[in-house]
């Protein structure tokens, strides 16, 4: 089946020919913690290991494949007795010879009649069309799979991994930004409670300002728990339990990724691991169509023994009760076409849908890194405009409490200002790691991670 596809020849008019993809980890995640991290994860994440077993299984497989052109020889020890009837060739054959002067006492049939084998025996079926070659290419084929499928598990366990580490630290940066305001709303809270002693606010101002404080207050403990959930994450994919996430940096510290560059899309042929699992299937596909084509042919085998074989033990291993011989035969279909011919009508539908897999896993390939490009720059513009916002917004605050002093601004103005300003710092956060989150992902998307 043909896999060529043709792909655009640039992402969104990008003409660079690098690619973010040949970075090291350590290249492109330099925060020391998030790559302890994903170390970590690597050696001890379960979802790694059985990817790893998955690799094993299929080396098994091509071992075993390889025996499809080798002869099987195998030892055979058996026995058996036979009661011949007076009226068979062989009843009338064995009284006839039993009657025999040339025969000793010693060769004379018994009735019933023992019979012992000991030695080799054999049956090789010769490859005369290559099926068993076809087969072994799949087999093959299919061991290159699991390692491109083992390293598509590594660069989706980096990602999550690095996702994870952002995503908490995002989180730490929304508590302090909520602990913050917490302690502006208390000091604005009893600013507005000695005014009340004073005749200059009503009840009312009081209590908008304390139901502020509470819904900033019972953030704290939903935004806490999205920080447990998050380390718990990430303890499952680094194969721990209690050992604490370690993290010394803030998101609202770091710095911005750059502008990276994501190549040519036909890179992704030779970098994604999914899609070049995706081709080798179709290529163990293809290999699997041409021997269920070839069982239609007529198949030759060979069986050669080689042992001792008497109906007396007292002689069996005796010189002269070697024995070998040699059959050859060919056989061909038949009254079973009808089986094969559905073999092969399921193998062709198995090999179109492989094909049509390879061609999901490049679109998606490439929707995945101009999502991610495109992400990034526009994730930054909007976190340029986002502190712009938030630096407003906290000059908004300073003067509605210097205009509220002096009465020429009441208490929802500040409260309206107050709570603006805290619902822009946290999507600030969330904006600057939605930068990083895409960053990620174009690393991932472009098959960056599993080197």
């Amino acid at each position: 089946m043909n896999s060529n596809i043709a792909v655009p020849q640039t992402y969104l008019g990008n003409q660079d020919t690098g690619t973010v993809a040949n970075l090291k980890l350590d290249q492109f995640f330099k925060d020391s913690c998030l790559f302890q991290l994903i170390k970590t994860a690597r050696i001890a994440n379960p979802d790694i290991q059985s990817a790893l077993q998955r690799v094993e299984i299929a080396g098994a497989n091509l071992q075993y494949s390889r025996s499809w052109l080798m002869p099987e020889v195998s030892f055979n020890a058996s026995a058996g007795i036979e009661k011949f009837g007076d009226y068979t060739m062989n009843g009338v054959g064995n009284y006839d010879t039993n009657l025999s002067p040339n025969i000793t006492d010693k060769q004379h049939i018994p009735n019933p009649t023992p019979e012992y084998f000991v030695g080799l025996r054999s049956s090789w079926e010769i490859d005369l069309w290559g099926k068993f070659h076809n087969k072994k290419k799949a087999a093959f084929t299919r061991f290159l799979a699991s390692r491109s499928a083992y390293k598509l598990a590594m660069t989706g366990l980096t990602a999550q991994v690095a996702t994870s580490y952002y995503q908490l630290l995002a989180l730490d940066n929304e508590s302090r930004i909520i602990e913050e305001n917490i302690t502006l709303q208390k000091n604005a809270l009893e600013i507005i409670k000695i005014q009340k002693l004073g005749g200059r606010a009503t009840e009312l101002a009081v209590q908008q300002f304390q139901a502020q404080l509470a819904r900033t207050q019972g953030l704290r403990y939903v935004t806490n728990q999205l920080i447990t959930e998050t380390e718990n994450k990430l303890k499952f994919l680094t194969g721990k339990f209690n050992e604490p996430i370690k993290r010394d940096t803030s998101i609202s510290s770091l710095k911005l990724p750059t502008i990276f560059s994501a190549g040519v899309p036909s890179q992704l042929l030779l970098n994604r691991p999914d899609i070049r699992e995706a081709e080798l299937e179709l290529g163990a596909m293809n290999a699997d169509i041409d021997a269920a084509r070839k069982a239609f042919l007529p198949s030759l085998t060979i069986s050669p023994y080689i042992g001792y074989n008497a109906f007396s033990t007292a002689v069996l291993f005796n010189p002269v009760s070697l024995v070998y011989g040699l059959l050859g035969g060919i056989t061909a279909p038949i009254f079973n076409r009808k089986k094969i011919k559905s073999n092969y009508a399921k193998t062709v539908a198995e090999g179109k849908q492989a094909l049509y897999n390879y061609q999901k896993v490049i679109f998606r390939g490439f929707m995945e890194v101009s999502n991610s490009l495109k992400g990034i720059d526009n994730y930054n513009h909007y976190y340029q405009f986002k502190k712009q916002e938030v630096k407003s917004l906290k000059n908004a605050v300073d003067v509605a409490n210097d205009l509220f002093l002096v009465g020429r601004a009441n208490y929802l103005e500040i409260i309206t200002a107050q709570r603006n300003v805290l619902d822009a710092e946290l999507e600030l956060a969330n904006t600057k790691k939605d930068i990083f989150l895409n960053a990620i992902n174009l690393y991932r998307a472009t098959g960056g991670g599993w080197k």
